[in-house]
């Protein structure tokens, strides 16, 4: 219970927490931003470290100077693009694994024919959107790859999305960060970026659930 403690309290102020980092530490800071991107993206256990709200802040330091953003921009696109494809990777090597047990209790051919059918129909705009979706931007690759979508298709919409992804929220955060009204409002901001997206999420499946 502590340390998820701890983590909340990481992912509420995070803006305090990187900017005690960076005046501690310089340069590792973009190794730790690698590093959080990476594992947020990459590893479907992983769900809840920080994503939308790390990007804006790290966006936001770059506006005071703390941080380059040309530097930025390209690390954390090639974190959260490589972290995707690994997250893929994994499903299509764990995906098989489960699915060739054809008559055991885990496998359900016709749910996989579907996810696959999905995703090769709708995958690229899923990949992309999920982006902008905690928590479901973590399993989306993963799921991509136990559904076996093409290779080359979820390519071009990861690195799309990756870009969008880490482009836009981190520039948000460079041009409007340093105003009165964010500044004055950042937790509550966090909060929104954590949770509408999810819950618009939620309302969408809801929706979409067979009557």
């Amino acid at each position: 219970m502590d340390i998820f403690m701890q983590l909340l309290d990481f992912v509420l102020h995070v803006d305090r927490y990187l900017g005690a980092f960076v005046s501690e530490y310089g340069a590792w800071v973009y190794a730790l931003l690698f590093l959080i991107i990476f594992v947020e993206t990459g590893l479907v256990l992983m769900p809840f470290l920080p994503g939308d709200s790390l990007l804006f802040v790290v966006g936001t330091l770059c506006g005071t100077g703390l941080l380059e953003l040309p530097l930025i921009l390209v690390l954390l696109s090639v974190a959260a693009i490589s972290g995707d494809q690994l997250n893929y990777r994994l499903g299509r090597y764990f995906g098989p694994k489960v699915f060739q047990w054809e008559n055991s209790r885990f496998f359900n051919r016709s749910a996989f024919d579907r996810a696959h059918n999905f995703y090769e129909t709708y995958g690229g705009i899923t990949i992309v959107v999920a982006r902008f979706m905690p928590f479901i931007r973590t399993f989306v690759p993963f799921v991509a790859g136990v559904a076996a979508m093409n290779p080359a298709r979820f390519g071009v919409f990861n690195v799309a999305g990756g870009l969008l992804w880490v482009g836009g929220l981190t520039l948000a955060g460079y041009w409007f960060g340093e105003t009165d009204f964010v500044k004055a409002h950042l937790s509550q901001i966090i909060w929104a970026m954590i949770f509408v997206p999810g819950l618009l999420a939620l309302v969408g499946a809801w929706r979409a659930k067979p009557r």
